[in-house]
């Protein structure tokens, strides 16, 4: 038959250089001699042969070439368009298989684009990526990604031998390529190619993929999110119905990739019956592999549930490239690791976390991206995530680019990607990573190498508008969740609703409180008494944001030391100091967060590349450590004191914050709903104290709850026998007082026994 198709048409085929495929290939009707036909024509750049195969019609029609041994067509002789097939001769081999570009309808709608286009879809993550489907009657995969710059955009995978002229794709009004490949099912690898209007090949793997291939392979993988059955319906509904600024939020931050090790043992059991050690750095196997997300559920969860902790956080999930890294600098940002597992293998290690009642946070990176080949940088062949100018653009002293978060897609892209890990993974919160440096357009900046906004200000406005997006759309859709900033400056309001002009997260990290208190307790005792302000400074704006107390990762890297030894003087009085300061931190208003070693007195600094030092649980000192961890969050937990008015002026009062002499301080926490309250005294020197009076504003007895010196603990065992009466002796302008022993380097705290003050009110009213 003559071609139905002029020559330059189809050469823009086989150059690639179509931006819409389906004008040319598939079945398309014709009037041929006065007559209605369907006309159906292939690109198969490595057939010999091509044959339609009509199945319901039982009849086949070889397709001839047009201007092009590889361009196909053939006529068929029918008003309707039949089902067909290609049956298709490559190297002697025959296969059958679907036209892709007989499936027109797209999956994705107007409404869809519009919605992106505007920066408004908060679940594009089920129309963009590739997703299985069933499409009039025939299972594939659809595939949508937005390059709108892009000259043309084609999938390869194994599937067509990573030919990008076999599965050309199809460019909307919005910029969004997309095409549904038959047959094609989960587990498959893919990339796309994307050409700039110059000729250049970009091969990049999947914005929105949901899994990648093993590093150093960086291919996206197809995987159906919705394949896993979840068993956490009670947790996701309390938690919707809670808010957890008024419970207790205690998490245990770690990166998964060096808690523990494969290559490790069992951990075995100590005398006590309790996990031991694993092994210790230097007895690690070359090749010790990761734990799987299944394997740390295993391990994991008992070990923090042991602890006490209310939640888990975790160094980012996220794909990244590099094994010895933080992982925060992101390549696939829909996609769990898969270090350690597949995505089903994550729901499973969350669905574990919260059938055993602890909450699971991401720490989530919108503030850069790395410049890596297959990652978003310069996507489509422009510079399309991020900005072009480098003032704005880039942060050199990580070698990283910055989002454009005034480009509504890119917008859409980030807030979708937060209420993504929400939805698909169930996570309870996300902690911002860095969030100071994209507040500020001149973060690590010298003068001439930014750009002010349209005010002459330092301020990124369109920054601070996204994130404002972002916590609306979260807690729209998940409340009670957590949204944590790293946020290290005075930007005002980072933790307020932002229907008051705040930022909109619920939780913010206090970091002047961090460095106070480091620096305080990695002096020598005895110059203490000069800077007292170091541990009561903080309470100057403690309510001024809703503030989490967080000994992080960044404390323990970069030659800083772990936390045993930041404290001075010999072990003993290192770990006396490391359990008052933790004492003193969960008695102080905040939520808390500890890194994963911190609980029982790691020595070394954190390696990437090692465990834990397990091995440190074969002593005394250490099991004791973890111990006393463990029972702070026990008592943190139990007592609404410590937990319920962390963010208001009245569940906070000194009693006496003035001692320096003594480095003493005092204080009392109260509850919201009732009379309960709970008195923390700290002595922060080795000198201890036989008779040291605290006023206190009620009658009774007063239980010792927690000691930090306790022998159980590894202290010297001084004490208050359990507890003290008051004294009708006025003190510190309350109306009673109690005479303490403060043991050396010690938090003390007690509580109000109201049964003990109820029998004694009524023994003096028979005595009368």
């Amino acid at each position: 038959m003559t071609a139905s198709i002029s020559p330059d048409q189809v050469q823009r085929i086989i150059a690639n250089q179509h931006h819409d495929p389906f004008e040319v290939l598939g079945p398309h009707p014709i009037e041929m001699n006065g007559t209605s036909k369907w006309v159906i024509r292939a690109y198969m750049p490595t057939a010999e042969a091509v044959t339609v195969v009509c199945p319901e019609q039982r009849s086949e029609h070889p397709m001839q070439s047009a201007h092009h041994p590889h361009f196909f067509e053939c006529a068929l002789e029918s008003t309707a368009l039949p089902t067909y097939q290609f049956r298709v001769t490559e190297a002697g081999h025959e296969r059958v298989m679907y036209d892709p570009y007989a499936f027109k309808s797209p999956l994705l709608t107007e409404y869809d684009r519009y919605l992106f286009a505007e920066g408004n879809h908060q679940r594009i993550y089920e129309k963009l990526g590739a997703h299985p489907a069933t499409v009039e009657g025939v299972n594939g995969v659809y595939f949508a990604v937005w390059a709108p710059n892009a000259r043309n955009v084609s999938i390869i995978g194994d599937f067509n031998y990573w030919d990008g002229r076999k599965h050309q794709m199809r460019k909307g009004p919005t910029g969004i390529w997309d095409l549904f490949i038959p047959e094609l099912a989960v587990g498959e690898s893919y990339k796309y190619e994307i050409k700039n209007d110059a000729g250049h090949i970009y091969e990049k793997t999947d914005p929105y993929g949901f899994y990648q291939e093993v590093r150093p392979k960086t291919a996206s993988i197809v995987a159906d999110l919705n394949a896993y059955e979840w068993n956490d319906l009670d947790w996701l509904d309390a938690r919707r119905h809670s808010d957890p600024l008024a419970r207790p939020v205690s998490i245990y931050e770690l990166h998964l990739g060096s808690w523990m090790h494969g290559a490790s043992a069992e951990p075995p059991l100590l005398e006590n019956g309790e996990p031991g050690i694993s092994v210790s750095v230097a007895e690690l196997k070359p090749h010790a592999r990761f734990l799987t997300y299944r394997e740390l559920a295993d391990r994991l969860i008992p070990y923090v549930k042991d602890l006490g902790f209310t939640h888990i956080e975790l160094l980012p999930v996220s794909e990244h490239p590099f094994d010895g890294s933080w992982g925060y600098q992101v390549t696939g940002y829909y996609a769990c690791t898969s270090r350690y597992g597949t995505p089903q293998d994550f729901m499973y290690f969350v669905d574990r976390c919260h059938q055993n009642g602890i909450g699971v946070i991401v720490d989530w990176v919108p503030g850069h991206f790395p410049k890596d080949g297959h990652g978003l940088a310069f996507f489509d062949g422009t510079h399309l995530y991020e900005h072009a100018d480098p003032r704005k653009g880039e942060h050199k002293e990580w070698g990283t680019l910055i989002f454009n978060y005034g480009r509504p897609e890119v917008k859409n892209f980030l807030t979708a990607n937060a209420l993504f890990w929400f939805d698909k993974y169930h996570i309870d919160g996300i902690r911002v990573d860095a969030v100071a440096s994209m507040l500020y357009l001149n973060y690590n900046r010298k003068d001439g190498e930014w750009v002010a906004n349209d005010y002459g200000g330092c301020e990124n406005i369109e920054a601070a508008d996204f994130l404002r997006h972002l916590n609306n759309a979260l807690f729209n859709y998940f409340p009670g969740a957590l949204s944590i900033a790293e946020e290290s400056t005075s930007w005002p309001m980072v933790s307020w609703p932002t229907y008051v002009g705040g930022l909109g997260f619920n939780l913010k990290w206090n970091m002047g409180w961090m460095h106070d208190m480091l620096d305080y307790f990695s002096m020598d005792p005895w110059f203490r008494q000069f800077h007292q302000n170091n541990v009561t400074f903080s309470i100057m704006y403690a309510f001024t944001e809703n503030f989490m107390l967080a000994l992080s990762h960044d404390e323990v890297v970069h030659g800083k030391s772990n936390m045993l030894n930041k404290m001075p003087g010999d072990d003993w009085q290192k770990f006396a100091n490391l359990r008052c300061l933790y004492g003193f931190m969960y008695a102080h208003p905040g939520k808390k967060t500890l890194f994963m070693g911190m609980e029982f007195g790691q020595r070394g600094e954190w390696n990437v590349w090692g465990d834990l030092e397990w091995h440190l649980l074969q002593y005394e000192p250490h099991q004791q450590l973890k111990q006393y961890v463990a029972e702070l969050n026990h008592l943190y937990r139990q007592e609404t004191a410590l937990h319920t008015q962390d963010f208001a002026y009245d569940g906070f009062e000194w009693v006496d914050c003035s001692d320096n002499r003594h480095s003493v301080i005092s204080f009392v926490r109260r509850t919201k709903h009732s009379d309960e309250f709970i008195l923390t005294v700290c002595n922060f020197t080795p000198q201890p104290h036989s008779h040291y009076r605290v006023g206190v504003p009620e009658a009774g007895f007063y239980v010792e709850l927690l000691n930090s010196d306790a022998r159980q603990y590894g202290g010297s065992n001084m004490g208050n026998l359990g507890g003290k009466w008051t004294e009708e002796w006025s003190f510190h302008n309350r109306p009673y007082s109690l005479d303490l022993c403060l043991p050396p380097l010690s938090t003390l705290i007690f509580k109000l026994d109201r049964n003990k003050q109820t029998l004694q009110a009524s023994g003096e009213s028979e005595a009368r």
